[in-house]
């Protein structure tokens, strides 16, 4: 009795867990634009990076140029990429730093205004939380961490972007 009601309890808890998975719709016109990536699980190459924006361009071919500028050390850096919606509309997207090779690149989560975008991975492997503004509320902040936390994302290796604003 007491193993049915442990399994009971697994299943139920993995059931109701939050699933990662890319949202439903992103308008690609709306997504367009300048975004302060805020904090983040780094990937080795932001690794060591701070004040990281990045820039999407939608071009005439239906996928963003990708403009990115960090600080690293003394430095200024600038990467250029391009990602590719993959799926008739929704967050599931492909970022491609090498030709020929592409990386899964979720929006897992998107502010209805536009405002705030949580970028994630199928397996959990980057996290990026970014913002229109050089800054976000500690509350939505605070908010956006728990959620990822029950989607599996190791949200205590987030680090901040350094942003001042």
């Amino acid at each position: 009795m007491k193993a049915i009601c442990t399994l009971l309890i697994f299943f139920y808890t993995a059931l109701a867990a939050p699933v990662n998975k890319p949202v439903d719709k992103v308008d690609l016109s709306r997504f367009a634009g300048k975004w302060y990536s805020l904090y983040s699980i780094p990937t080795i190459y932001d690794k060591g990076s701070r004040e990281t924006t990045t820039t999407y361009t939608l071009n005439k071919d239906g996928y963003y140029n990708v403009f990115t500028a960090c600080k690293k050390g003394d430095d200024d850096k600038i990467y250029t990429s391009k990602l590719f919606p993959e799926k008739d509309g929704d967050g599931e997207m492909k970022a491609q730093f090498l030709w020929p090779f592409k990386v899964d690149y979720w929006v897992i989560e998107l502010d209805d205004d536009y405002q705030y975008v949580v970028v994630g991975h199928p397996e959990h492997k980057f996290l990026f939380i970014m913002s229109r503004k050089p800054f976000i509320d500690k509350k939505l902040y605070d908010e956006i961490v728990t959620r990822c936390k029950a989607k599996g994302y190791a949200v205590d290796k987030l680090t901040s972007q350094q942003h001042h604003g």
